[in-house]
């Protein structure tokens, strides 16, 4: 049995006596996507910050290849391979395609008062690993702020991948997107995962974790409410219990018509 990537048992948080996380469990295994559902308030945000050294977890336990860990920040996080994609991309809007993709990690060449950016490396690279992904955008000189939020979310799916991330973590990347722009950022999360990473995909939508997920955490309140694998729920029992399961069940009792009105 392999070691999973990324694992949080009992996992909780808590901000004085405010209960944001509680009890919650996660398994991230290399070439897997693991989905956490829930709507906003339900607890993704705090354990987004957890997985990515955020903040520290109070209780339980947080292993990384099956080392116990308390995570110092957000570096130490990436130098474990934990990569973490926030919904707003952090990205420099006005810098082209390629200074975004090394952002901070910018390759040199020359030495002393000569040593400068290497710029050529820098476009061929990310045009190299773009492509590797799948991702063939028609000029990498180009803005990023000028491409669509999908093609934005598909280059930091890509850095993430070139740079040697081993856990993608995915916050909310087909929130503010179209049907067709979504299914475009799922083919490369699926990329991502055929790549032999371990994927977190942070949604509040069923559909969108069904189709690439193989295990799902729905968090309600800060609290589990259900664990599944992709063969032990279907997609109407998952989005039945997304909705609200049994709470929506007595509000449609409650807002149906009197009979006879």
């Amino acid at each position: 049995m392999t070691t999973p990537l990324v694992e949080l048992d009992d996992v909780s948080k808590y901000y004085g006596n405010i209960r944001a996380l509680e009890g919650v469990s996660l398994e991230v295994n290399a070439g897997e996507i693991s989905c956490v559902l829930g709507d906003n308030g339900a607890g993704k945000s705090t354990l987004i910050k957890i997985v990515a050294g955020l903040h520290r977890h109070d209780a339980g336990t947080f292993r990384i290849e099956g080392e116990e860990v308390t995570l110092a920040n957000p570096r130490d996080a990436l130098d474990r391979g934990i990569a973490t994609v926030y919904q707003d991309l952090a990205v420099v809007p006005l810098m082209p395609v390629w200074r975004n993709f090394f952002l901070g990690s910018e390759p040199t060449k020359g030495r002393g008062p000569l040593k400068r950016l290497d710029v050529e490396l820098m476009r061929t690279t990310t045009r190299e690993a773009l492509l590797r992904m799948g991702i063939d955008l028609r000029d990498v000189d180009q803005p990023i702020g000028t491409l669509s939020g999908g093609e934005r979310q598909c280059v930091a799916i890509a850095r993430a991948v070139h740079f040697g991330a081993k856990v993608l973590v995915l916050d909310e990347p087909t929130a503010a997107l179209g049907v067709k722009q979504s299914g475009v950022v799922l083919k490369y999360v699926a990329a991502a995962r055929d790549e032999g990473l371990g994927v977190v995909l942070i949604t509040h939508n069923p559909h969108h974790a069904y189709l690439v997920g193989d295990r799902f955490v729905l968090l309600k309140r800060g609290v589990m409410a259900a664990s599944h694998t992709k063969d032990s729920v279907t997609l109407d029992e998952l989005t039945r219990q997304m909705a609200g399961g049994s709470e929506l069940e007595d509000l449609r009792h409650e807002l149906e018509r009197p009979t006879g009105a």
